[in-house]
């Protein structure tokens, strides 16, 4: 990671990074994500790419909008609170702006009516599904999964979307994941032990 900015302007730096992530990004936190990476690993370098997957991992499992919690541990890290603030305010500010202005001035009436409306927003669908698609691909990629192990991910997006009562909580694989991903690597590591004093 490489910060050498002085303190103003890395605050300035990280308002003004996630306010155009939070303008020019339709679809919710998922479809976020493959920007978020462009800016934070690639541009700015204020992450490694496995500090960023760890930190999308804790995001997602925490209460909240994706997006900000992501620029709360992102400003966070780099400047504290003050740092906190600054990423949260730019990514929360666009939208505040343009859904106060919508509906100042428009009525979901006029929206429905309206052709040309209409037509911008049947465009950006397919670009929203492809934002969505690129951070699932990397993400996965990254994650190490791969003919192997494909079954958990595919077994517990069916369940989640099979809507039956408990199982397709969301909470719950998270919890299970989580155990699951303790247990495994103690055992790994407890193997790993007495590999080496047998040695």
């Amino acid at each position: 990671m490489h910060v050498n900015q002085n303190f103003k302007t890395l605050l300035f730096n990280l308002f003004l990074t996630f306010m155009k992530i939070g303008a020019f990004t339709f679809g919710g936190g998922w479809a976020m994500i493959s920007i978020i990476e462009r800016e934070i690993v690639d541009k700015h370098k204020w992450l490694r790419k496995d500090e960023f997957l760890d930190l999308l991992a804790v995001a997602q499992s925490l209460p909240g909008i994706l997006a900000v919690n992501i620029a709360v541990a992102v400003g966070d890290k780099l400047r504290g609170m003050r740092g906190s603030l600054a990423a949260a305010l730019g990514t929360i500010l666009p939208s505040f702006v343009i859904i106060l202005t919508i509906a100042i001035f428009l009525t979901p009436d006029i929206i429905k009516s309206n052709t040309y409306v209409n037509r911008i927003f049947m465009g950006i669908r397919p670009a929203v599904v492809a934002l969505i698609i690129a951070p699932v691909i990397t993400t996965a990629r990254a994650a190490g999964i791969n003919w192997r192990t494909i079954w958990i991910p595919v077994v517990t997006a069916l369940l989640i979307w099979s809507g039956w009562p408990i199982i397709s909580n969301p909470i719950l694989f998270i919890v299970l994941g989580g155990a699951g991903g303790y247990l495994w690597y103690a055992r790994h590591n407890l193997d790993k032990k007495k590999g080496g004093e047998s040695a």
